[in-house]
């Protein structure tokens, strides 16, 4: 069971509108390496997870997750809050808005909306652990690209915040890797020996 928090991780407050930089952040939110698929990855893994602490792992940054989500939304929200016809227009904001209006859509930058398709759950612990790690770094990646196109102040404060997640993300994975490895029986572990037949 969830409890609800009625205030974000991290505070978010923008003061300008910018719809261009709306619609780039808008890729954490619902692009191939965004919050959003974090979360369900991450929770969906959960369950077939056979080590309680790497079980409890999951569902802790899982949950994380969501509450980043719900920044990524406040963001572009905030960016896209009492536009004009012509800030939606030169921003290059119009296409967005033909079919979303301001409504924070799960969308990558490109323009392609969300799919599961992008998120990994094998049922294996090695594999979404080691998928894990590389969700992460995935993430990280496009927060710095983000901050390489943004020169609004109070949006690089909270992608910075975000940006430092992704990285403690990546280092509880590789110490939860290292633990599974770590319980598994060595003999019957097919990365230690290729000849595995269970």
């Amino acid at each position: 069971m969830f409890v609800y928090e009625k205030k974000l991780q991290y505070p978010v407050k923008i003061k300008n509108t910018n719809p261009r930089l709306a619609s780039l952040i808008i890729s954490q939110y619902g692009g191939p390496d965004g919050e959003l698929g974090a979360s369900l990855r991450y929770l969906s893994q959960r369950f077939s997870m056979p080590y309680p602490e790497l079980k409890g792992l999951l569902t802790d940054i899982g949950t994380e997750e969501l509450g980043h989500l719900e920044m990524i939304g406040t963001i572009v929200h905030q960016l896209t809050r009492n536009l004009t016809d012509e800030q939606i227009k030169t921003a290059g904001f119009d296409t967005y808005f033909v079919d979303r209006t301001t409504g924070v859509y799960p969308t990558a930058a490109s323009g392609f909306p969300y799919s599961a398709a992008s998120m990994a759950c094998k049922g294996d612990l090695i594999a979404d652990l080691t998928e894990d790690l590389a969700a992460e770094q995935k993430a990280r990646v496009t927060y710095d690209n983000i901050l390489r196109l943004s020169d609004d102040p109070d949006v690089n404060d909270v992608i910075r915040f975000l940006r430092e997640r992704e990285i403690v993300h990546f280092q509880r994975f590789g110490e939860g890797l290292r633990v599974a490895k770590e319980k598994m029986d060595q003999k019957n572990l097919y990365f230690v020996n290729p000849s595995f037949d269970h």
